[in-house]
């Protein structure tokens, strides 16, 4: 039977993160959870170690301080190839991304090699605030161009990864930090010549807790992109 992977990394989201397991179990596929946390000063880390007490499936990674985002993806993402996953899901703990959205991408992964959730597609929906929404239309548009790649979205974390087909691919070659690591990882899968295949997702604002986005990111990924197209 395939092993499916969903993770999740965390930083104070104690508001959020029961909700969310509670939605992926509810689905009702035989699934894994994954959630690191990073030593969440709310105390987000001894909820999960708690809950995975009580539930099989849950295996939580609590990391002696903020590590950042890029790296509990790269951890995740060599945790599910060691331990024999087939597919491996990515989302935000914020509930941002709507879980009933994953057995579409699992059943996507039967014959894709990645699958991104998109809010700039036909269906998709992207309920920012003003000022967020432009910039991040203005900012995938800008990417899109100077990457020449064929995908609409590029910033979200909303994905999945046939790992039995991504033999020549690693979140470690990956070298940008922050939110500039999910637009290298779609450039470099592009580059390695596999296909970024699209659904359209409905992107929710959080309601509960703060954002934890750096107002630089976007200083931050213009210059990560600029280092990128020379590169290219």
């Amino acid at each position: 039977m395939t092993k499916t992977l969903i993770f999740t990394a965390t930083y104070n989201e104690k508001e959020n993160i029961t909700v969310l397991i509670e939605k992926i179990i509810n689905l009702q596929r035989k699934v894994d959870i994954l959630i690191i946390d990073d030593n969440s000063p709310d105390q987000t880390g001894q909820i999960l170690k708690d809950l995975e007490k009580t539930l099989k499936n849950l295996k939580v990674i609590i990391r002696e301080k903020k590590l950042g985002l890029d790296t509990a993806h790269k951890l995740a993402f060599n945790y599910a190839k060691k331990n024999n996953y087939e597919k491996f899901i990515t989302l935000d703990a914020d509930l941002s991304h709507d879980p009933n959205e994953i057995p579409k991408i699992i059943n996507l992964l039967d014959s894709n090699s990645f699958v991104i959730g998109s809010r700039y597609i036909k269906g998709g929906n992207c309920k920012m605030s003003l000022t967020r929404l432009i910039l991040s239309i203005i900012g995938n548009k800008i990417i899109k161009y100077v990457l020449n790649i064929k995908s609409n979205e590029f910033t979200t974390s909303y994905r999945g990864f046939n790992l039995n087909k991504l033999t020549n691919f690693n979140l470690d070659m990956i070298n940008s930090k922050g939110y500039s690591f999910f637009m290298e990882t779609i450039y470099t899968l592009n580059k390695l010549g596999h296909n970024i295949y699209e659904i359209p997702i409905q992107f929710k604002n959080r309601t509960q807790g703060k954002s934890k986005i750096p107002k630089l990111e976007v200083l931050r990924t213009l210059k990560n992109l600029i280092i990128i197209f020379f590169k290219k």
